[in-house]
């Protein structure tokens, strides 16, 4: 098992440049089934994600070749549709995708149910629902989700809560049904967008991504294509916050400013000096840090996937924050790891009450998820003292060389490899 050893308390200074986006990445790649040739795919981000991408596409028989470190072409051609190999994955939640994918472009599919983070329980009826009404049968047999249609036909979908994934899987099962679908509700992150522009430019007829009205007039193909993925928003906003948690000062190239807009307001607020440019943001910490009250939100609102982030960062300032999940279940399991660091977080349900004690302490933690995960390197590296981070293999499932990036910005920080506990015990 993989641990980060981090020395903490120096501040972060240099220049980071962000990868490709995790949530695009991981619905892009699905989505070059839909065309039945070679898709190039550039600004792929180098994780672990992306690799069990690829290899059930190559298991399924899809001919995958990295052109470079962050190039991708995926040929689909002979692709089967046979189930999508249930042991790689059970093991992310993005693996769903392939649903609405190979639903789209053979008419069925066979998927487990899906893995990834625990924040409690992740229905896909919002998935379900949208299939059925575009004309699919829907069965749950052994875990595994099996779809299947005489021919998929548009039509009007109304979701009863905003999901991403939802609004993803019924847009790749929507691009080739006959007719128009009309997805209500639908999620507006810039991932979505990404989707859209992907399919567009293999030929597909969508309107309206990036807003809560998304029309699909479907197409009889779809033709390969080359596109390049957008900048990772939570990976920005991941370094907005390092630098501001270690008083450093950081500039963070490659980004689309507008899409990090709900950071950017909250970290102003705090003390924290953001000055935009056209690509990139350029984040410093001049003084003390005054706590602010989050709720996190479907976008365009403060993202849940940087709520962790954030919470540290409240920790670290000189007075009173509430933090509000306003999206999942059981999002701050990792609150217990921060508590070890001194952090004092009182959780009742959705709710965090942060008394802010300006500093943490080093401690051995562990990540709990991918975002959780983020936040204790972001502790361990504010504290002063060594902090030892366990289960690093979260970290790496979202995060580009996380380790590498670091290091350029002057952490002291290092991978080491310890027996597994469950080995030991088995030896």
């Amino acid at each position: 098992m993989d641990k980060f050893v981090v020395n903490g308390g120096k501040p972060l200074h240099g220049e980071v440049t962000i990868s490709g986006a995790k949530n695009a990445a991981v619905a892009i790649i699905p989505a070059a089934i839909l065309a039945e040739g070679p898709c190039i795919i550039e600004n792929v981000p180098n994780i672990s994600d992306v690799a069990l991408l690829t290899r059930i596409l190559h298991d399924m028989g899809a001919s995958v070749r990295m052109i470079n470190k962050s190039t991708l072409e995926i040929n689909a051609k002979h692709l089967t549709s046979q189930p999508v190999p249930y042991d790689l994955a059970r093991n992310m939640r993005a693996s769903y995708y392939f649903l609405g994918a190979l639903l789209g472009r053979f008419s069925k599919a066979s998927v487990p149910m899906p893995g990834g983070c625990d924040f409690g329980v992740r229905p896909i009826d919002q998935h379900i629902k949208g299939f059925k009404l575009l004309g699919a049968q829907v069965e749950l047999e052994n875990g595994m989700v099996n779809v299947s249609a005489e021919r998929l036909t548009g039509t009007q979908i109304y979701f009863d809560v905003v999901s991403v994934g939802a609004t993803i899987n019924v847009m790749l099962a929507a691009v080739k049904a006959r007719g128009m679908t009309v997805i209500e509700n639908a999620a507006k992150e810039p991932h979505i967008v990404d989707l859209a522009n992907f399919l567009n430019s293999m030929g597909a007829d969508i309107m309206g991504a990036g807003t809560d009205v998304i029309k699909i007039r479907g197409v009889e193909k779809l033709r390969p294509t080359t596109y390049t993925i957008i900048p990772d928003q939570i990976e920005a906003g991941t370094y907005m916050v390092l630098a501001a948690a270690t008083k450093g000062d950081v500039m963070i190239k490659n980004v689309i400013p507008k899409h990090l807009e709900p950071i950017t307001d909250k970290l102003m607020k705090m003390g924290v000096e953001v000055e935009e440019f056209d690509d990139s943001l350029h984040v410093r910490r001049p003084g003390e840090l005054t706590g602010v009250n989050i709720r996190t939100m479907p976008h365009p609102g403060f993202p849940t996937d940087m709520q962790p982030q954030m919470t540290v960062l409240l920790a670290l300032a000189n007075n009173t924050s509430i933090v509000t999940e306003g999206v999942w279940d059981n999002r701050f399991r990792y609150v217990d790891e921060l508590r070890r660091m001194g952090a004092n977080i009182q959780v009742d349900g959705k709710v965090a009450v942060v008394e802010g004690k300006g500093s943490l302490t080093a401690a051995p933690v562990k990540a709990t998820d991918l975002r959780a995960g983020a936040a204790m390197l972001i502790a361990a590296l504010a504290a002063n003292g060594e902090s030892q981070i366990e289960d690093i293999y979260h970290i790496e499932r979202g995060y580009e060389e996380i380790e590498e990036k670091l290091r350029a910005l002057g952490a002291d920080i290092r991978k080491i490899s310890t027996p597994d506990k469950h080995m030991k015990k088995a030896l």
